[in-house]
């Protein structure tokens, strides 16, 4: 530890944020680093405590505390801190194939764990992490590593979404042949079109890409496995065949009027906007406009604050964002406490920009739909709205939110958007091969492990577990790669 009293001398300082009504005007990424030598102080701020949180990934509460990819945190701050940027490059890849994306998407479970945290603010370790990266690109350190030996073993890895492209890189680190199907035009799955520009431009997806490339990987775009290409045809040619298609059924709602036009789910409105932002810059108005629309977001999590950061940089005429459950404390609660997850109120970038264009905050909480009405052409234009109140089940005992009588109210809305996750991987996928699902319909396997009930097929990322984030992906990527080598091989070094 080289500044055993860093975090007392040295207050956390953040990347600046360009001001909403500024950053609105374009899909850029919006924050400006710190300084190579702020951010080395920033690494001074870690305690280096006996029993790092930060990077432990336990689950506590039914919540995840710490890094999942167990990431040596505190070695790679002291690390920056002495300037020694290249080795903590070398640290931080060793466990996170990644740190380009989740320095950047990911919610940072690591600094909610850290014990800074406790009696003030944590250690600003997710910028840390973006800046050894970044760090990494700039001084040539990020490089292509081709493997030495081939294994002369071919696995196929079908989906290019973070689990995807951990496992195809693990994968090929190991020395085995690996070929990535891709069913959309551009490699990276839900890090390509699921999460918007100002939060991930995806020309740092096509950076880490061509690496990937460079050091063997095969990538095979425009295939939709089990409609394109047949399941049989792949067990033929690959011994090990790898599912990573994710949780891709989006959760729909059923209320009277659902078949109105202008009702889309999130990830098709989302995915337009950026499909047509990286083919045209929007110039081919082939996107789902949101532009002088009164606009309701049907979700309160990291998707739905999503639709509306989108939505105002279309233009939108307001935002509503209705959310079911009562609003979160700003603070810890007594049942809550370090070094659990917080379940706290969070003001992301989307509600900033809604707050600074709008004059409120989108959100509307205890609130939900119940009814949506069209004019004589079939189109949206008003919802109607009703307030929710947790009352007990008289049957099953368990809290409810329920209706309160009387509490209906209209609204004008041209364009709904539902961001209420995701229910599953896809019927016709799983059909494909045969693959037994489980309560929840994802790809069932013994718990831990990631083979399937068919031989050679394996599954990982949020078609195994149900959708989760970015930081999950790659954990389940790095395990399915482990044992599918182990499988192969009779033994594995990968971690």
């Amino acid at each position: 530890m080289g500044k055993p009293t860093g975090f007392l001398e040295y207050e956390r300082e953040d990347s600046k944020a360009v001001l909403p009504k500024q950053r609105i005007k374009n899909f850029n990424e919006f924050h400006t680093p710190l300084s190579k030598e702020k951010q080395q102080l920033q690494g001074a701020r870690c305690m280096e405590c006996g029993v790092p949180f930060c990077q432990a990934g336990m689950m506590l509460n039914g919540m995840c505390s710490g890094c999942p990819l167990n990431n040596l945190v505190p070695e790679w701050n002291d690390l920056i801190f002495h300037g020694n940027w290249k080795q903590a490059y070398e640290r931080l890849h060793k466990t996170n194939n990644f740190p380009e994306f989740t320095g950047r998407v990911c919610p940072a479970l690591c600094e909610n764990a850290c014990t800074c945290g406790l009696n003030g603010d944590p250690v600003s370790s997710k910028q840390n992490e973006y800046a050894i990266i970044e760090n990494a690109y700039k001084e040539g350190y990020a490089k292509a590593v081709v493997p030495k030996v081939r294994t002369g073993k071919k696995v196929a890895v079908i989906g290019s979404g973070p689990s995807g492209l951990a496992a195809a890189d693990q994968l090929n680190r190991r020395g085995h042949n690996v070929t990535v199907y891709e069913r959309s035009d551009r490699i990276g799955g839900l890090l390509m079109y699921g999460i918007p520009n100002m939060k991930l431009e995806k020309h740092v997806i096509d950076r880490k890409v061509e690496i990937m490339k460079e050091e063997g990987i095969e990538f095979i775009t425009n295939t939709d496995v089990g409609k394109d290409i047949k399941a049989a045809e792949l067990l033929k040619k690959y011994d090990r065949v790898v599912l990573c298609c994710g949780a891709s059924n989006p959760r729909d709602i059923k209320v009277p009027g659902r078949e109105a036009k202008g009702i889309y789910f999130a990830v098709d409105f989302l995915k337009s906007t950026t499909k047509s932002l990286l083919d045209t810059g929007l110039k081919d108005g082939t996107y789902i406009s949101a532009k002088n629309k009164n606009v309701i977001v049907i979700g309160g999590g990291d998707t739905g604050n999503d639709c509306v950061g989108t939505s105002i940089r279309h233009g939108a005429k307001s935002v509503l964002q209705l959310e079911m459950m009562p609003k979160a404390p700003d603070e810890r609660a007594e049942n809550n406490p370090w070094p659990e997850w917080p379940r706290v109120c969070k003001t992301d970038y989307g509600q900033e920009e809604a707050i600074a264009v709008f004059g409120r905050d989108p959100r509307e909480y205890c609130t939900t739909v119940k009814k949506f009405i069209s004019d004589k052409s079939g189109n949206l234009c008003k919802a109607v709205l009703v307030k929710l109140e947790s009352k007990k089940d008289s049957k099953t005992g368990r809290m409810m939110m329920t209706e309160v009588e009387g509490s209906e109210y209209e609204v004008p809305c041209e364009l709904v958007l539902i961001a209420a996750g995701f229910l599953g991987s896809q019927k016709y996928v799983t059909d494909a091969f045969g693959v037994e699902l489980n309560e929840r319909t994802n790809v069932k396997t013994a718990l831990g492990k990631h083979a399937t009930s068919v031989k050679n097929v394996y599954v990982a990322g949020d078609m195994h577990r149900g959708q989760s984030l970015v930081v999950w992906g790659i954990r389940e990527g790095r395990d399915v790669a482990k044992e599918v080598d182990e499988s192969l091989m009779g033994y594995t070094n990968l971690s």
